[in-house]
């Protein structure tokens, strides 16, 4: 028999927990459109945008798009340049040595350990996730001790010493109060009750702490069995390039260039004659928003993507065996057909936060030479709150998202039952975020920090190929292609460990689920893994015939 489900005392005050339905089994196939009123305005806005870069595009200057331009500013294959489309650039091959040849491949083989490293990482960390939790957690423990070891060590030699605060007073030679010994003093109780703290809350949580690791291992193992998901932040990265692309071009404003190198543009006004120049503020407002949408709901089309694909691994009852094919192509069209709106309405809210903060921002700096300390300090807690709040609002769409990608209902009813669910189990919550966002902190301090060590040492020169090759001595800017390589590792890492934190986050929800909908009897068999099972001290009555768990 197993212990007596957990119950938080938050139950009552944040919804009943999830009841038991014997059709559910995964995200759910029956479902309808979600938040019409917010597509269609979506959709209002979308050809809005489009009616906006055709003005731009009859109004401003095309031929920035369509045509290069030499270095005195004319247009190449138009005007004077009629016969001549073509812009003339050096032959680079001719200037290349067989060193710069080199050092752009090792630029690509550099991005490609880094794809590698960090596949490998995830993907181990089934197996070496609590071997890294525990030594943090032991290193950070170690550390503490070590502190208080020698602030008792530094009280006691200058406990001798006539030294003290009220001799010292007060000076801005802080090295002073380092001589004293109720400095140290202060620093071994300090320092003594959050080791305390830290030793007790640990011993508290350990069994919570266990749960966040066997998550994590359960997101490395789901990752392994849909390795297509890990592709998914290039359909993001194209879709998101696509918005920037469309914003920036129609962002281009009528040019007259004289066709002399010394020219150069004076502002004078707008030309307020026309409607559209009229207006022009106004569309550039629009231009602005519309953008800002696009990208958030090109990133709430990413979650609920990947959310649905994590959540039909973890409902499966028979790992692979019961995963559905092509699970991340699923949750893709899923979200396209049905839930546009309800993403764009998440994207919305979001973008509304994001316009404030840039308004706020905006009359900062508009007015930062008249303000006073307390119009700073207003200001600046203004700009706090809403920086708090745009991070509140992405976590709860975050979670908004997977519900669903899960059950289908609209946004408004996902966020409350995502919201309702994580406070009911506020603690695990927090430790979850907390044990993840270290695992992947060092994991990208790994993958960046190798390839970058990595690359110093091959482009300062201090290895070398075989023949002797690369010579470090022709390359004159090695930090370069260091700082290249570097910034591009830390893209590729980003973007494979924003996946798996999508299904760490998805598993969770969907284990919290499991956790209040059965009970392990043979009607209501949990779906968590026989690691979940174990730790909270439970067990499925029977197994259905034929069919097993991890």
């Amino acid at each position: 028999m197993g212990k007596k489900q957990e119950t938080s005392p938050e139950s009552s005050e944040y919804g009943e927990p999830a009841q038991f339905d014997p059709t559910f089994k995964g995200p759910m196939k029956k479902r309808g459109c979600t938040d019409i009123i917010c597509l269609i305005l979506f959709m209002a806005v979308i050809l809005g945008y489009i009616v906006v870069g055709i003005l731009a595009w009859l109004y401003g200057d095309p031929r920035h798009v369509l045509y290069p331009r030499n270095s005195t500013g004319w247009f190449c294959g138009i005007g004077p340049n009629k016969d001549q489309p073509n812009l003339f650039y050096m032959n680079i091959l001719k200037c290349a040595t067989s060193v710069n040849v080199m050092a752009s491949a090792l630029n690509g083989f550099g991005l490609l350990i880094a794809m590698v490293v960090s596949l490998l990482f995830l993907l181990l960390l089934r197996f070496t996730a609590p071997v890294m939790v525990w030594v943090l957690i032991i290193g950070v423990l170690g550390a503490g001790a070590y502190g208080i070891w020698h602030c008792y060590w530094e009280y006691a030699n200058y406990k001798s010493a006539s030294a003290t605060i009220t001799n010292v007073g007060f000076t801005t030679n802080l090295q002073v109060y380092l001589q004293v010994q109720e400095t140290w003093l202060a620093f071994l109780i300090i320092i003594s009750v959050v080791e305390a703290i830290l030793l007790l809350t640990i011993i508290f949580l350990r069994t919570r702490i266990l749960i966040a690791i066997a998550l994590i291992q359960e997101s490395s193992k789901a990752i392994g069995h849909m390795m297509s998901a890990l592709v998914y932040p290039l359909v993001t990265f194209v879709l998101l390039l696509v918005c920037v692309a469309y914003w920036g071009a129609t962002n281009f404003t009528a040019a007259d260039y004289p066709g002399c190198p010394s020219a150069s543009c004076i502002f004078i006004k707008y030309n307020n004659e026309g409607l559209f120049q009229r207006n022009l503020f106004n569309l550039q407002i629009y231009n602005v928003v519309a953008f800002l949408w696009c990208v958030n709901f090109v990133i709430a089309l990413g979650h609920c993507t990947l959310a649905g694909a994590f959540a039909s691994y973890y409902w499966a009852f028979t790992k692979p065996g019961d995963i559905p094919m092509f699970p991340v192509c699923g949750g893709f069209i899923r979200a396209l057909r049905y839930h546009v709106g309800s993403l764009a309405f998440g994207a919305l809210i979001l973008t509304l936060v994001q316009i404030a903060r840039i308004l706020l921002e905006y009359i900062d700096q508009k007015t930062r030479a008249a303000q006073n300390p307390v119009a700073r300090f207003i200001l600046c807690c203004m700009k706090c709150c809403l920086w708090c709040l745009e991070k509140f609002i992405k976590f709860l769409n975050r979670n908004a998202y997977i519900m669903i990608a899960i059950y289908g209902k609209n946004f408004c009813v996902s966020a409350k039952n995502a919201f309702k669910l994580l406070m009911r189990n506020i603690i695990r919550v927090v430790v979850l975020d907390k044990v993840t966002d270290i695992l992947l902190f060092f994991g990208k301090l790994l993958v960046v920090g190798g390839v970058g060590v990595l690359s110093f040492f091959f482009f300062s020169g201090r290895i070398r190929l075989p023949g002797n090759v690369f010579r470090s001595e022709t390359l004159n800017y090695y930090w370069m292609p260091i700082i290249t390589v570097v910034f591009g590792s830390y893209l590729i890492a980003h973007g494979f460990f924003s996946v798996y934190n999508m299904c760490v986050d998805t598993l969770f929800l969907c284990f919290l689920e499991d956790l209040e909908r059965n009970d392990g009897s043979l009607q209501k068999p949990y779906f968590m893994s026989k690691n979940l099972m174990k730790i909270l001290n439970k067990s499925n009555k029977a197994q259905k015939k034929g069919k097993g768990k991890e």
